[in-house]
């Protein structure tokens, strides 16, 4: 009998607005007393993972790093189909870049057991680097795919992928294990119903810390981190300039002139 695959999709909870404050002294988002929800990018990792579980059958584990509060983000993937929910939280993991983020991901994926194929979304809202999935995959020593678009096949031990680039579209095959971080192109994500919900609120989150993974505790968090923020600031507003109106050879004849007068040309 086929065991399906084992899946881990890995979620960050942030922010529902972006009007949040910033930390003068640590450069750090104020989260406190902010709502959050899934980040929306991660949303479309759920669903990729739960539409291949059903096509393949398996399990579909979901991973987060974050304060005990995020606990409510994997209750929410719990309950669009889920099957386990696993916590990563200790102080020492705060303050963490995306290098030291991924590589406590990657230690705690070992420790979860055995898996077939990551999926993470392609960026998050509140760090726009999408650089914690790649970084994941280069601790754990797999091969990694972004940018994806669709999932072609899974077949024996590989994955055949297309994904999104500038100039076109690119198909890809990868051994598995392997990580792929996935567009909003690739699905539309599912709405848990009320009897997903009553059953994630009733799922154990299971946790884990700083003394579950062992090691070194400046390989984490903050100390582990190659790259601080300097300086988080909002830009002045623009105030001034001109409105100008009318068809595009109009338009275009005018900007010329002007781009002239200020020496840009």
């Amino acid at each position: 009998m086929n065991p399906g695959l084992n899946i881990v999709v890995c979620i960050k909870q942030v922010p529902e607005t972006t009007e949040v404050e910033i930390d003068p002294e640590t450069g750090r988002l104020k989260r406190e007393g902010v709502a959050a929800i899934i980040n929306p990018f991660d949303e479309y990792a759920l669903e990729e993972g739960i539409r291949l579980k059903e096509r393949y059958g398996g399990r579909v584990k979901v991973l987060t790093m974050g304060p005990p509060q995020a606990e409510e983000a994997l209750r929410d993937a719990l309950a669009m189909g889920c099957d386990e929910a696993w916590l990563a939280t200790d102080r020492a993991f705060a303050g963490a870049d995306t290098w030291a983020t991924s590589f406590t991901l990657a230690q705690c994926i070992r420790k979860i057991g055995p898996y077939d194929l990551i999926i993470c979304g392609l960026k998050t809202t509140d760090g726009d680097t999408g650089q914690t999935g790649p970084e994941l995959a280069q601790h754990l020593g797999i091969p990694h795919i972004c940018y994806v678009n669709r999932i072609l096949e899974v077949s024996g031990r590989s994955i055949k992928v297309s994904r999104l680039l500038d100039d076109g579209v690119e198909t890809l095959e990868a051994p598995l294990p392997a990580l792929i971080t996935v567009t909003k192109e690739i699905n539309t994500p599912r709405l848990a119903t009320l009897s997903g919900r009553l059953r994630a609120k009733r799922a154990e989150i299971k946790t884990i810390t700083l003394k579950d993974l062992g090691g070194d505790p400046k390989s984490y968090g903050l100390e582990a981190s190659p790259t601080r923020v300097v300086k988080v600031f909002t830009p002045p507003k623009v105030v001034g300039g001109e409105v100008i109106e009318g068809p595009p050879d109009y338009l275009a004849e005018i900007i010329f002139k002007k781009l002239i007068e200020l020496k840009v040309i």
